[in-house]
């Protein structure tokens, strides 16, 4: 055993809920947890980010991570947190999902390891579809009280007063379907501790109960906290959507600079969070960042060490390059190694308009680009003005009034940036 694996997650404030006896337990010998993660879309979210640490955590302490996609599960749709009923996927839509969300997982854990603690990937629909609602019902259903099952937040929440709709029984059944899989994980692998967000509580606990009546065994539940932001908006949201950890769905760009825009309330926690840096090295970082809060050395700390975790070092120094380009003293040539979408998000919102690909071709002159073609500029006098004080740029580069445009300035093959001053930038959509 490395170390306490219940002491580790309360010292980084990922704690939230635990069984009587657990870290005992724990402590005693090696077992086998798990966590489930629902294939409700083909990418995991940094939401999820936080279960796949604790999966981390517990197997550097020596322990048997399981990761269980729901495919059955997610056929159904867990009203724990919800208002409202999700909508249901089709089978090839979950199939599709839980390949992505597998996938995925296996950047984190090593399932082919021939370690002791091996981690383990299960699917809950290959067990869930041998299954007859009869046999379920008879089998299982009779071992948990309708009363038990609606004292559980997830449902009262849905059936008291203020709720604006109420729960289709399909709802009703999840706890009870993702009770039986703790007692199948417990029955064929061993499996004696579920984890998960606090929300998850109640449905954990069925399970702890289901394998209590249904096996006479003795099974452990853990949560942890779901992350808040100390100015009250969601973690894991912008005004775009979600931060997810699939790159074409939020680029490794993106990514970073979420982290980097942390405030300094929110970048200690995620330090704790989101790193395995030890708690002295973290102590470290925080009192440095303190000693000259400008610098933003937090944040630049846990951006890096969760991009490179995601993504890789290469995505990360990219990014790195990437957000230094408006900020600080940049070249064409920085400009042409970024990929297209991470020019577009460096860029995101910065006004363009397009010109044919022939003009540029035949080597327009500066003038007629930043005046009539583009209307960058208002007029060709504001243009020339402009260029006599050497105040444009065409990708970082100063130019004269003799500049004249070629295809070799395309970034991307189809972009140029064009600057006035040091921040006000206009781009050229190349067609």
């Amino acid at each position: 055993m490395n170390h306490n694996f219940v002491e580790e997650l309360r010292n980084r404030g990922m704690l939230h809920d635990i069984t009587p006896e657990t870290e005992a337990e724990l402590l005693k010998s090696s077992h086998s947890g798990y966590i489930g993660f629902d294939p409700t879309a083909d990418s995991l979210h940094i939401g999820s980010l936080v279960q796949i640490m604790i999966l981390m955590h517990f197997q550097r302490a020596g322990h048997q991570p399981i990761a269980l996609v729901g495919g059955a599960t997610g056929m159904i749709g867990d009203p724990s947190g919800k208002s409202a009923e999700r909508n249901l996927l089709d089978e090839d839509s979950l199939a599709k999902n839980a390949l992505g969300i597998e996938n995925q997982l296996r950047r984190f854990l090593d399932f082919d390891s021939q370690e002791k603690n091996a981690a383990k990937l299960v699917n809950n629909y290959d067990w869930m579809k041998e299954f007859s609602l009869i046999e379920f019902v008879r089998d299982i259903g009779k071992h948990l009280t309708v009363n038990y099952m609606m004292s559980k937040d997830s449902v009262k929440k849905r059936l008291g007063k203020e709720a604006k709709e109420g729960m289709s029984f399909t709802e009703f059944t999840y706890q009870l379907i993702q009770g039986y899989d703790f007692l199948h994980l417990y029955q064929h692998h061993n499996c004696k501790l579920q984890m998960g967000g606090s929300d998850q509580w109640g449905n954990i606990t069925t399970g702890t109960e289901l394998i209590r009546r249904k096996a006479g065994g003795k099974a452990y539940a853990l949560t942890c906290p779901l992350i808040t932001k100390a100015d009250g908006s969601k973690f894991g949201k912008t005004e775009s959507g979600n931060i997810w950890l699939d790159r074409n769905r939020t680029s490794p760009y993106k990514f970073y600079q979420y982290w980097l825009n942390a405030s300094d309330v929110d970048a200690e926690n995620y330090i704790k969070i989101f790193t395995f840096l030890s708690l002295d090295e973290i102590a470290d970082c925080i009192a440095v960042h303190k000693e000259a809060p400008h610098l933003r050395h937090l944040q630049k700390t846990v951006a890096n060490q969760v991009t490179q975790m995601v993504h890789s070092e290469e995505d990360l120094q990219n990014a790195i390059k990437a957000s230094q380009i408006l900020f600080g003293k940049s070249t064409s040539e920085d400009l042409k190694v970024l990929d297209e979408q991470t020019f577009l998000d460096v860029f995101e919102g910065v006004p363009q308009s397009a010109v044919p690909k022939q003009l540029i071709a035949d080597g327009c002159d500066i003038i007629q680009v930043l005046a009539s073609e583009s209307g960058f500029l208002s007029s060709n006098g504001e243009a020339r003005r402009a260029l006599k004080e050497n105040s444009i740029s065409v990708n970082k580069e100063k130019v004269k009034d003799n500049y004249q445009f070629s295809l070799s300035d395309l970034i991307c093959d189809r972009y140029i940036l064009l600057q006035r001053g040091k921040k006000n930038y206009f781009l050229l959509v190349v067609s």
